[in-house]
C-alpha cells in the first residue's frame, strides 16, 4: 500500500463524511464504478464542495488534477497533494501533467478529471477540455461520467441537498479524441438533467438508477 492509498480512507470517512452530512448527499449508481483496473472519471464542477463529495461518492481512491494555482496556496497545496492530487498549468501545454495522467491509469489507478477545466458558476456545462479524452484514447482505458447537482446552491450552514449520479463505464476503443469529448458532454448533460428533474420534484428516493 502506498502513502496515497493509506491517506484516502482517513479523508473519505472524516472530511468526506462531514461534507456528505452537511449537504445531505445521496449517491446513485455507485455500483457502476469499476472495482479494479485503470479508468477515468469525467466530472462536472460548479462548487468547491464537489471535490469532497465526489471523493465520498466514489469507492475508489482517486488521483485528482487540480489547477497549479491551488497547489501554490500555502497549506492547501500540501493538503491536496497528500491525497494524490497533482497540478496542471491551465491554458498551456503541460507535458509533465499529461505524463502523470497516463501513468496513473496505466498502473491501474482511478484518475479524476473535472473536464470543463474550471468551476462553472452558472451551473451550465462548459466546454469539454481535451485532456481526459486524450489520455483515455492513448491508454485504452474506460471512462465513467459522474455528475453532481445541488452544490451550486450549497453554502456553509444552509445544508442544501446535493446529489451525485454515476454513468456506466464505457470503452473508447475505435473513437477519436473529439468523439470521446462529445460523448462525455452528452452523458454529463443527461445525468445532470436527470438530477435536476429529481431536485425540482423535491423527491430524492434512497434508491434510483441513473440513465445509461
Amino acid at each position: 500500500m502506498n502513502r496515497i492509498d493509506a491517506t484516502w480512507p482517513f479523508g473519505r470517512y472524516t472530511l468526506g463524511s462531514l461534507a456528505a452530512g452537511a449537504s445531505r448527499l445521496r449517491v446513485y449508481g455507485r455500483e457502476r464504478i469499476p472495482r479494479s483496473g485503470g479508468f477515468i472519471i469525467a466530472l462536472n464542477h460548479v462548487s468547491w464542495i464537489d471535490i469532497p463529495l465526489f471523493a465520498y461518492a466514489n469507492p475508489r481512491n482517486t488521483y485528482y488534477i487540480a489547477k497549479a494555482e491551488a497547489h501554490a496556496i500555502p497549506g492547501l497545496g500540501q493538503f491536496i497533494r497528500a491525497f494524490g492530487s497533482f497540478a496542471v498549468r491551465r491554458g498551456e501545454s503541460d507535458r509533465e501533467a499529461v505524463r502523470r495522467m497516463r501513468e496513473i491509469v496505466r498502473e491501474g489507478g482511478c484518475l479524476g478529471v473535472f473536464v470543463e477545466g474550471t468551476r462553472q458558476r452558472s451551473g451550465e456545462l462548459g466546454p469539454i477540455q481535451p485532456g481526459a479524452a486524450m489520455v483515455a484514447v492513448k491508454e485504452h482505458v474506460p471512462i465513467v461520467c459522474g455528475a453532481i447537482y445541488g452544490s451550486r446552491e450549497w453554502k456553509l450552514g444552509n445544508f442544501a441537498p446535493c446529489t451525485v449520479a454515476w454513468g456506466q463505464a464505457w470503452s473508447v476503443d475505435g473513437m477519436t479524441r473529439d468523439e470521446v469529448s462529445d460523448r462525455i458532454a452528452s452523458e454529463l448533460r443527461t445525468l445532470t438533467g436527470w438530477l435536476a428533474a429529481m431536485h425540482e420534484r423535491g423527491r430524492r428516493p434512497w434508491k434510483a438508477t441513473p440513465p445509461s
